[in-house]
């Protein structure tokens, strides 16, 4: 009887650590997939190269290319600032730009435009056409870009957009 209460012990020892892994694995998230975790969002790069060239060659700048790493960056700015309500760069106590940029594998040195409320693609960027600080970004020294936009129904599905520039 001993014996046998042993085994069923055992079994149901390994049962919840297998479920425990489970969840473990579930929780875990990579960074290389363009879906927020909350709300819905699209990937804008395609349309926003259009525009951030063209300024470029203006100024006699070479083009920025899509960055995968960049769109995947900016995809989880657009949907950290739409699950909070608010349009910042660092969120929570603990947020640096460096590691989040480090973990969604962007080339630095990188720079990041955020924006709430613009209807589409041309809106924000023209949005950040006219702030200066935005503006030197999409001027600088870098080679790739991505940009997405993300709507969260715990803030008022507003759209909120972040470009993030890869070295």
């Amino acid at each position: 009887m001993k014996d046998q209460l042993f085994v069923i012990e055992r079994r149901a020892l390994l049962r919840a650590g297998a479920v425990l892994s489970l969840g473990m694995l579930a929780g875990c998230t990579t960074s290389n997939v363009l879906t927020p975790a909350t709300g819905t969002g699209s990937d804008q790069t395609a349309v926003s190269l259009g525009y951030v060239n063209a300024l470029r060659k203006t100024k006699g700048l070479p083009p920025l290319v899509a960055d995968k790493a960049a769109s995947v960056a900016a995809m989880n700015q657009a949907a950290r600032m739409a699950k909070v309500g608010k349009m910042q760069h660092l969120i929570g106590w603990n947020d640096s730009f460096y590691n989040r940029m480090k973990s969604d594998g962007v080339t630095l040195p990188a720079a990041e435009n955020i924006a709430v409320g613009q209807d589409d693609a041309e809106r924000a960027y023209d949005a950040w056409y006219r702030s200066p600080k935005h503006l030197e970004n999409m001027l600088g020294n870098y080679r790739g870009l991505g940009v997405a936009v993300v709507q969260n129904a715990a803030s008022g599905n507003r759209p909120y957009w972040a470009m993030v520039l890869s070295g």
